[in-house]
């Protein structure tokens, strides 16, 4: 039986988040906020300390919170504990009669969330709860106060330097967990974050002029496409020839499990494409390689993953800002350019595949445009 007790710290590496062995000085003392990273010492304040052991095949993990000398004593008192076990001795559980650590909740639910969510939505969970962890003093989750989510949304304004909206988002990533947890009512009414809710930016007819200028005649189809469709970017990236008809003029958005790729929250729909784009389509696909199923595919039949980064390279050549330009402004415009031409908002709703009216609804913005400018001349006069 196993009598030995690792310890690690759970800390951010440049291939993401990784348990690793802890430092011991000279004077046999954990090193504080010191691990091995592959092979080479560095200092890391972020995380918080595991201890870790095998019963027979099966690895456990324990938080022991972010003092290296308590962290210590842990392991030394893990250690005595599976001594005992392997003489015979039974001992009580003290982390069941306790309560559930927090650090250990947090793996529990990033692990879920990975099994069942799309990477991105990984990520952003996981960077919320490690900031969490990092503002939150609390090891157990059935100490989780008021206060320490007032100090979580202070810690991401003043010490991560977040936006308003970012804040708001890692809180209400934060908030899900512990509802799953089964904390609820922590909260009074005006403690969440608060932001501004800003107007979608959209591309000027005139700046497009210049950008679609300055493009290649690939590039063009490239944005034209993305503009035409208001699809984003994954769904343009998987987007297959199966799922564009050109007969009809629609694109079909749906789950393809050949590439790892479903639609954000799962669902599938369909959008009309112009008889522009159909003409284009129909060219493109005349010199499409037709071994391949990917309308944007690289020479090996891969996904084309550098769309933004020729996005910006254009808009430089055409010596725009390319810091105004990214690929969910087109997408962005396509709704809004629908709402101006008179397209209902439940049409347009499910165009653009949101869940609920109110996504929708934030692209209904006023037109500012020169023709506008010529109307109101008219309405009054120069």
């Amino acid at each position: 039986m196993n009598k030995e007790a690792n310890l690690t710290k759970r800390v951010k590496t440049p291939h993401g988040v990784r348990f690793c062995p802890v430092v011991i000085s000279a004077n046999g003392r954990v090193k504080p906020d010191h691990v091995i990273v592959a092979g080479r010492e560095e200092r890391h304040p972020e995380g918080a300390y595991y201890v870790e052991w095998y019963e027979g095949a099966k690895r456990i993990r324990r938080s022991v919170g972010k003092d290296a000398a308590t962290a210590a004593a842990r392991r030394l008192q893990q250690e005595k504990k599976l001594e005992a076990r392997a003489a015979g001795l039974k001992l009580v559980d003290d982390a069941k009669s306790e309560g559930s650590l927090l650090a250990d909740a947090v793996i529990g639910y990033l692990d879920e969330v990975k099994n069942a969510k799309k990477p991105k939505t990984y990520a952003a969970y996981s960077t919320a709860l490690d900031y969490f962890l990092e503002s939150c003093s609390k090891q157990r989750i059935a100490d989780i106060s008021r206060e320490d989510m007032l100090q979580y949304s202070a810690y991401l304004r003043d010490e991560k330097k977040l936006t308003p909206r970012t804040c708001w988002n890692k809180f209400s990533n934060v908030m899900t967990f512990l509802k799953v947890q089964g904390i609820r009512g922590l909260l009074h009414k005006n403690d969440w974050p608060r932001f501004v809710e800003e107007e979608p930016e959209i591309y000027e007819r005139e700046e497009l002029d210049k950008f679609f200028a300055a493009c290649g005649e690939d590039e063009r189809f490239f944005f034209e496409f993305f503009l035409m469709t208001g699809l984003r970017e994954q769904e343009v990236i998987y987007c297959t020839w199966s799922e564009v008809n050109l007969s009809r003029g629609v694109v079909t958005v749906r789950y393809k499990p050949e590439y790892g790729f479903s639609p954000k929250a799962y669902k599938g729909r369909e959008v009309p494409i112009p008889d522009k784009l159909v003409r284009a389509l129909k060219k493109w696909k005349s010199n499409a390689d037709s071994g391949c199923p990917l309308l944007f595919p690289t020479k090996g039949c891969r996904p084309c993953l550098h769309f933004l980064e020729r996005c910006k390279a254009i808009a430089k050549r055409a010596n725009l800002n390319p810091d105004d330009f990214w690929l969910h402004k087109f997408r962005a415009t396509f709704a809004t350019w629908a709402l101006w031409g008179g397209v209902d908002l439940r049409t347009v709703q499910q165009w653009m595949g949101h869940s609920d009216m109110e996504s929708t609804m934030r692209y209904l913005k006023p037109n500012r445009s020169t023709a506008v400018r010529e109307k109101v001349n008219t309405i009054f006069g120069d």
